[in-house]
């Protein structure tokens, strides 16, 4: 049994067919400790917590993509690829450019517009419209989930930014579009979930509202928000 990526440390066998995808790698822990039974750490190269347990006796994997395009693009992709992974709920943040749109708030990306150049390395001659869009099961399902939780939610299109302080108006963008909020992530998931063949999703929490200027303190960012989690785990 080797260990076939440079990136994750897991050998085969050890990462389950389901992978929930937080940011932050001490949200990875969490998760893992609040709902998994048994976790074993599987990874931690470059501190990307992964843990391996079951849920409900379904064995799941919860591992940190670290922030932006490139990165998730580079997990997504070995995981998908290397060991032979169905499918990867990114489970994040979101800041909201509604007034609308409250503080934990659920939003289940259908698709992801971008801008990134992930769409015109990946897709053929790039992607004129900048959609890429979720696994329709997978958003259908979570729909589902959620529901029956009672949790506030929305389900539509966001933006995946490769810029945190952007210099041009990204809200702006997001309101000529329709869009429900902007993340960094989901673009290049979805993307990599295509060429893989396999299934994408990200369904966020919304941590701040652009608009108010108002937004969640720092430590619930990182170990709270399980409601999201609570949500993906149905999916398994």
């Amino acid at each position: 049994m080797g260990v076939p990526t440079p990136h994750i440390a897991a050998l085969e066998g050890q990462i389950a067919k389901t992978v929930l995808m937080p940011g932050d790698p001490l949200r990875s822990k969490a998760i893992a400790d609040t709902f998994l039974d048994n976790p074993v750490l599987v990874n931690n190269i470059r501190g990307a917590q992964g843990y391996t347990g079951t849920y409900h006796g379904k064995p799941v994997t919860v591992m940190a993509s670290g922030m932006g395009q490139p990165s998730i693009g580079i997990y997504a992709y070995e995981l998908y690829k290397f060991y032979d992974v169905d499918q990867i709920i990114r489970v994040g943040t979101i800041g909201g450019v509604s007034e609308e749109i409250p503080l934990r708030c659920l939003i289940i990306a259908s698709r992801a517009y971008s801008n990134t150049n992930f769409l015109n390395f990946y897709m053929k001659n790039g992607n004129a419209a900048g959609f890429v869009a979720a696994d329709e099961e997978l958003v259908a399902k979570a729909v589902e989930a959620v529901k029956a939780t009672g949790y506030d939610y929305r389900v539509g299109d966001i933006l995946s930014s490769d810029t945190y302080y952007a210099e041009y108006n990204e809200v702006e963008v997001c309101q000529r579009l329709g869009l429900l909020g902007i993340e960094m992530e989901a673009t290049a998931l979805y993307l990599m979930a295509a060429r893989c063949g396999k299934k994408g999703l990200t369904i966020c929490t919304v941590s701040n509202n652009i608009l108010k200027g108002i937004e969640i303190e720092p430590e619930e960012r990182q170990s709270g928000f399980m409601h999201m989690a609570r949500v993906a785990l149905e999916l398994i």
